[in-house]
């Protein structure tokens, strides 16, 4: 549950990520942004607790959290706490994975710590968004913007067709090359 009127660390943060995901849910494109960044860190750092054994799965969980409170953003109460929220979606996520993997082996703390979902955030995202913005210079702008928009921003595909003036199937297989693209660059560092 998540911790009220203590007026540690986990509640300014509580407050800050609300703040920012209310002014997104009115349009405005930058706190959003920040919010999605900022809650990425936090669910990278509670995912990577909980994945000690499988820390390659991580990104994949974050990412997959992050497209599910994007996807149902419209959900929020304001009402209530966003932690709360957010822990629902993040540990819907945890349980599909293990039981994609139908093992239970990568759990090292139980699933209901809601109130350490905002608790701590990751040192290395800033390290991640920069490493990410490197690899993406590496592709030709018909497969870095598509992916930049798309996957790192959000927006649909459509409303990237119409940024960029690429065609809906030039976005679609410019994410699809690019993506491609990148995971071979990373094969190839390994």
């Amino acid at each position: 549950m998540q911790r009220t009127g203590m007026g540690g660390p986990a509640d300014a943060t509580e407050q800050r990520l609300r703040d920012a995901l209310l002014r997104g849910l009115a349009g405005e494109t930058v706190a959003y942004h920040g919010f999605l960044g900022d809650l990425g860190a936090h669910l990278r750092a509670y995912f990577r607790k909980r994945l000690t054994r499988a820390p390659d799965e991580v990104e994949d969980l974050v990412q997959e959290t992050l497209l599910a409170v994007h996807n149902q953003r419209h959900t929020y109460d304001p009402g209530q706490p966003l932690t709360a929220w957010v822990h629902a979606i993040a540990k819907y996520k945890f349980v599909d994975y293990l039981r994609r993997r139908a093992r239970g082996a990568a759990i090292t703390d139980p699933l209901d710590d809601a109130h350490e979902l905002l608790a701590a955030s990751d040192g290395d995202a800033s390290e991640a968004r920069r490493d990410l913005a490197q690899l993406l210079q590496l592709l030709p702008e018909r497969q870095r913007l598509p992916i930049l928009h798309v996957k790192i921003e959000g927006l649909s595909v459509l409303e990237t067709a119409r940024l960029t003036g690429l065609s809906v199937s030039a976005v679609k297989i410019g994410v699809h090359r690019g993506l491609k693209a990148l995971a071979a660059k990373i094969r190839s560092e390994r």
